[in-house]
């Protein structure tokens, strides 16, 4: 009787959502193949696109996992894990962002019937961290270095890495044609980390063979004033004016408050304002500079007063394409226009405004620092430009990675494959449980070759059967075969040039099994109420705010008997 008057103990505001135990685990790891299951098509050179049609009404065409899993805009708190996981694999080697949301997917699938089965996530989570070092360890035993080559060799080698990245992508057709431009862009910006120096600039109309790669900088002719027609349009060896200043005709301090005692002395205002701009015009004339780029207006007194000097100007050029001028002709931004001396001009071997499909651009070429390179895009429809830069990214992301950890490894799921071998023979010498939880994480790893061969419309069993064989083979000879997505069959990826960088896979399988593990960890998911009551409050403060002071008499008083 007594334990029947015991008081009830709330500690939760009403209508918190609290789900806690096995129920709750399985609901976020259903969650979690969910999501995958949006991005699996996607994977591979036979992937399917996906469309997006966001809120604003922009379409979204894109094969890449990262900017699908953005634009999905999930809500369930452990499927933003995997949205998570996919950002940073972008951002920090640029591809395999399909790969890691799909393995850590198929970790947590096979860790289900183990969780259904009352085992502890604890021990699932101890056994896959285990299982995730020695599959490290094996990719960088495996990987092949391509250090120590000429500079001509390593250009072929990282031109296939970036043919291996382009070919799951939308342009994957002129795959030979993309990676030498990639190749080519990211030697000329050499060590320089910031990837801001490869300028892509889209350009709608032509086709895909039309785009081009600048050995230095290129961006879209800036608003110009009358004059602007009569400046010369090309320059060998120029020096070139950095300016981040205004060169405009305006009244100096719009509010400043200036008394006269005599109207004749108003026109010396107006001539001391005419003299500060024409001193400042002199003075870029004078710096010998031939052409003048200004992130801010260059107006049309200024933009005559150059045609008549031959010097070329633009105004308005964006902070980016100013700063890539600066980086490649060796110039300095100035923010004033008195010492201009020679050392902060920059110089270029040929400038010139050419005409490329409708636009008019502004082309620096043969600059002496060679840290910058721009690819102008050509393309049909605006969607797949935007498809085509997302792909290049990728594809310089790659090369970037691969310069400077020079080691990769077979793709196509062979490296896979043979990690998946390996484990399932590590398993067989551990006693215990986590023999088993091993041997899925191995049947795991298997789901990238048979994604493949699903995207391709091969048959996936056939397919892997015969890649287990090969791999099977005890002298290694079998160990870089893959799926040949050309004829169906197996093949060996190294010998056809299927190349990822070893960081790929590395970090790919590093972050799915962080996330697997963390998914596992939740054991409770508390979902607090959004607060009604002071959502109520609000709304009624807002009213009293409008017209709330209507009701203290407005208008007339009454009359008074």
């Amino acid at each position: 009787m007594a334990a029947m008057m015991q008081p009830q103990i709330i500690l939760l505001k009403e209508g918190t959502d609290t789900s806690q135990g096995k129920a709750q685990l399985l609901s976020n790891i259903n969650a979690c193949t969910a999501v995958a299951d949006v991005v699996r098509t996607t994977l591979g050179p036979r992937g399917m696109d996906k469309l997006i049609h966001d809120d604003k009404g922009n379409v979204t065409i894109s094969n890449d996992g990262a900017t699908i899993m953005k634009l999905l805009d999930i809500i369930h708190p452990a499927a933003k894990i995997l949205v998570d996981i996919a950002k940073s694999q972008d951002s920090e080697v640029g591809d395999g962002t399909t790969t890691v949301v799909l393995l850590a997917g198929e970790f947590l699938k096979e860790a289900k019937p183990f969780v259904e089965d009352g085992v502890h996530p604890q021990n699932l989570i101890r056994s896959y961290r285990t299982a995730c070092n020695l599959a490290i360890e094996k990719v960088k035993e495996l990987a092949s270095s391509i250090e120590g080559k000429s500079l001509e060799e390593k250009k072929s080698l990282l031109a296939k890495c970036a043919a291996t990245t382009l070919s799951s992508k939308l342009i994957g057709g002129e795959k030979e044609f993309f990676a030498s431009m990639v190749v080519d862009s990211v030697i000329a910006i050499g060590n320089d980390d910031r990837l801001n120096m490869i300028g892509i600039k889209k350009v709608p109309g032509g086709n895909m063979r039309d785009s081009f790669l600048v050995n230095g900088v290129a961006f879209k002719k800036t608003f110009s004033y009358a004059g602007f027609e009569q400046q010369p349009k090309k320059f060998v060896n120029p020096k070139i004016l950095l300016l981040n200043i205004e060169l405009e005709l305006k009244s100096e301090k719009e509010n400043a408050e200036i008394r006269l005692s005599d109207p004749s002395q108003y026109q010396s205002i107006v001539d001391a304002e005419w003299n500060i701009i024409y001193d400042k015009l002199d003075k870029c004339a004078q710096s010998g500079a031939k052409i003048v780029l200004s992130r801010l207006a260059i107006g049309d007194l200024a933009t005559q007063y150059f045609a008549d000097r031959d010097i070329f100007c633009a105004g308005r050029v964006s902070e980016e394409d100013l700063q890539r001028v600066a980086a490649a002709t060796g110039g300095t931004v100035q923010t004033t226009i008195n010492n201009v001396i020679d050392e902060v001009l920059g110089t270029c071997e040929i400038f010139e405004e050419k005409q490329v499909g409708n636009e008019r651009f502004n082309i620096f070429n043969g600059c002496p620092s060679g840290t910058t390179a721009t690819i102008v895009l050509r393309g049909g429809a605006d969607q797949f430009i935007e498809e085509a830069e997302r792909s290049l990214h990728d594809a310089i992301m790659i090369v970037r990675r691969a310069m400077k950890n020079s080691t990769v490894v077979a793709g196509g799921g062979a490296i896979d494959m043979e990690i998946s071998r390996y484990l399932r023979q590590h398993a067989r010498t551990i006693a215990g449980k986590s023999q088993l939880f091993i041997n899925s994480y191995a049947k795991a790893l298997e789901v990238i070759p048979r994604q493949l061969c699903d995207n391709a419309g091969f048959d996936a069993t056939d397919v892997l059967n015969k890649l287990r064989q090969k791999h099977a083979l005890p002298s290694g000879e079998g160990a870089p075969y893959g799926v040949d997505i050309n004829t169906g069959g197996i093949a060996d990826s190294f010998a056809n040039f299927v190349w990822e960088p070893a960081v790929v896979k590395i970090n790919a399988i590093n972050a799915a099994t962080e996330a697997a593990c963390l998914i596992l960890s939740v054991d409770e998911t508390v979902k607090n109420p959004k607060s009604e009551s002071a959502q109520g409050e609000a709304a009624a403060g807002a009213m009293g705010g409008r017209g709330g002071g209507g009701f203290r008499g407005r208008g007339r008083g009454m009359r008074r008997r």
